[in-house]
């Protein structure tokens, strides 16, 4: 296991153990386990897979391949196409040639006509060397585009973007003469008008970024390749950034607003993506500041990947990051999915659900793209040498969408229910819980309320004499920790320290999911993320945790210093957007739901 294990103070003894029979399996073949995705193409290198659906109903996917690693020479941008909405797909069509100089990042543009555009880095000054050494030159010299008037078979001719000359580019190791840019995600287009987003850097290599954009209000209708107008925004010599968050400032992307404004969000090394507003058509930007759930709201917490937004054909968002306050490229693994509502013009957006994961912490994706069509959904994603594609629950979507409305009690998999007045006696029959090895999982849905805190009081246990079972219990953090063990293995995850206050009632939800191997807290429907104290919310534990089915009693501690107030099992995990829902129930007064005889 990685170090996130070791620092996240989960710990495991003892070997692999046998699996059991339950009564409630979670899916073995969980859709959200990269491994399970598509593959649209693998080499050394293959980076940012972005599709666009062509006028013939295939599937266009473009992106950055090469025999070596990221940067090596020899990189350069490819088509396939599928025609299976992304089963299988073709060989790659070369846009620009493997034996030419460096060309990466391919942004693909589909237009009403069906022709596609493509806009990308193109090394075509053949940039080798800074001050007599050699350098990696992927990111060097210009911004230019192709198009294909035959769904992405064929390419134009090279033709290149007027990146316009600013202090950033004159301060650089090149004084100007070499730009050093790149982009992520795709052109946005609405109102007839097309807008994308990329990053200058004043500093080679990856140090004084800051954001730009190019517009045009004609490329959508016009045939002529040269009479395309340009503008890069926004105006003036400076590029969007904030200097009170450091050197890195990168991957701005963008979603357009109902009223005609525009959103960026970039990547950062503080823990934290920023944000801005353009309320002119990105001629000015509000002064970037931390990107938050809400307006003055919490703040997001992401390392240095992309956070990539989204906004869908319903008229609402999507936020794909990464749910930690990491400040490196590490640790991108799980892929976490907000979604957003826009409220007077600015987005509101929901907790957090894992989209994708792998079973191997160490495994790092990135680069997504979001695929509609006819009513599903798609998101593609890269671990820089294979891209895979993945077909979504829109379930999933749906719940993340009404999130903030929706006050009922979930249902599905709840195999215990106790009121107030059950709860004062102290034990109750322990339902079965599926084997976690084989991809079950279990959720822990309490209410009471702390009279005086005291550490180290025993909520609930559900252990035999082998120790196998699970348990709650106060920590001196003012955290409820939850803990499971086969008899052999053990897992511990606390809440963040410092949420349980005294004479407050709180909704506390403990998801324990055995596909992904996460455990989550949900308190007063707040997706728990570490705070200021940690950098993680959530914690990972043992592929090699099995049957945790101990005691058939369950001990309540009905004399703990507090109180008491509903107590709810589950024999699966709860998505967030259910523990929320479950806590707006709460806060509605719904009453809990009577089990079936």
């Amino acid at each position: 296991m990685n170090y996130q294990i070791v620092s996240c103070l989960i710990f495991f003894w003892g070997s692999v153990v046998g699996t059991d029979n339950v009564a409630y399996t979670q899916e073995k073949a969980d859709w959200r386990n990269i491994c399970n995705g598509d593959v649209i193409y693998q080499h050394g290198y293959c980076d940012q897979p972005y599709v666009v659906i062509t006028k013939d109903g295939n599937w266009l996917c473009t992106f950055t391949t090469g025999a070596g690693h990221e940067g090596n020479q020899g990189q350069y941008i490819v088509a396939a196409i599928s025609k299976d909405q992304g089963r299988t797909w073709s060989d790659p069509i070369a846009i620009e040639s493997p034996t030419g100089p460096e060309a990466s990042w391919a942004m693909p543009l589909i237009t009403p006509s069906g022709r596609v555009y493509v806009f990308y880095d193109y090394n075509g000054d053949n940039i080798r060397t800074l001050k007599g050494r050699k350098i990696r030159a992927d990111m060097l010299g210009w911004y230019c585009y192709k198009y294909s008037d035959d769904h992405g078979s064929t390419w134009s001719k090279r033709y290149r973007l007027p990146v316009r000359l600013t202090a950033c580019d004159q301060n650089n190791d090149w004084q100007g003469k070499v730009q050093i840019m790149w982009g992520i995600g795709k052109p946005i287009t609405f109102k007839n008008k097309m807008y994308f987003g990329f990053t200058k850097l004043g500093k080679y290599m990856l140090s004084n970024g800051e954001g730009w954009f190019f517009h045009s209000d004609n490329i959508l209708i016009e045939p002529e390749a040269s009479k395309i107008k340009w503008q890069m925004l926004p105006d003036g010599d400076c590029g969007l950034r904030a200097p009170a968050f450091g050197s890195v400032q990168e991957e701005h992307n963008l979603v357009p607003l109902s009223t005609g404004d525009l959103y960026c969000m970039y990547r950062t090394t503080i823990g934290h993506p920023c944000h801005s507003y353009s309320r002119d058509g990105g001629h000015t930007w509000t002064q970037p500041v931390y990107a938050t759930y809400t307006p003055e709201g919490r703040k997001f917490k992401h390392p240095r990947a992309c956070p990539r937004l989204w906004k869908a054909k319903n008229g609402k968002y999507l936020f794909w990051f990464h749910n930690h306050g990491g400040k490196s490229f590490s640790d991108r693994n799980p892929a976490w999915l907000c979604g957003g509502i826009e409220i007077d013009g600015e987005i509101h957006w929901s907790q957090p659900e894992i989209l994708l994961y792998d079973p191997n912490p160490k495994i790092r994706m990135s680069y997504p793209d979001l695929i509609e069509q006819d009513g599903r959904y798609w998101v593609t994603e890269t671990q820089k040498t294979v891209a895979r594609v993945h077909e979504i629950d829109p379930t999933l979507l749906e719940g993340l969408w009404i999130q903030g409305q929706t006050k009922e009690v979930t249902r599905s998999g709840l195999v215990l229910a106790l009121n107030e007045k059950e709860l004062q006696t102290e034990k109750a029959k322990m339902p079965r819980l599926a084997n976690l090895q084989n991809g079950g999982g279990f959720t822990i849905d309490l209410l009471l309320e702390f009279f005086a805190w005291e550490p180290n009081q025993v909520l609930l246990d559900s252990r035999d004499n082998q120790g196998k079972g699970i348990w709650l219990r106060t920590t001196e953090t003012r955290s409820i920790q939850c803990g499971f063990s086969d008899g052999k293995n053990i897992a511990r995850w606390d809440c963040d320290p410092g949420l349980l206050h005294d004479n407050t009632q709180h909704h506390i939800v403990v998801i324990v999911d055995g596909n992904s191997k996460i455990i989550s807290y949900v308190v007063d429907g707040l997706l728990c993320d570490g705070g200021t104290s940690r950098q993680y919310g959530w914690g990972r534990f043992s592929d090699i945790l099995g049957d945790i089915n101990g005691s058939k009693v369950l001990f309540i501690n009905s004399d703990f210093h507090g109180k008491w107030k509903q107590l709810k099992i589950y024999n699966r995990y709860l998505r967030t957007s259910e523990a929320v829902t479950n806590w707006r129930a709460v806060e509605s007064h719904v009453k809990i739901p009577a089990l079936s005889p």
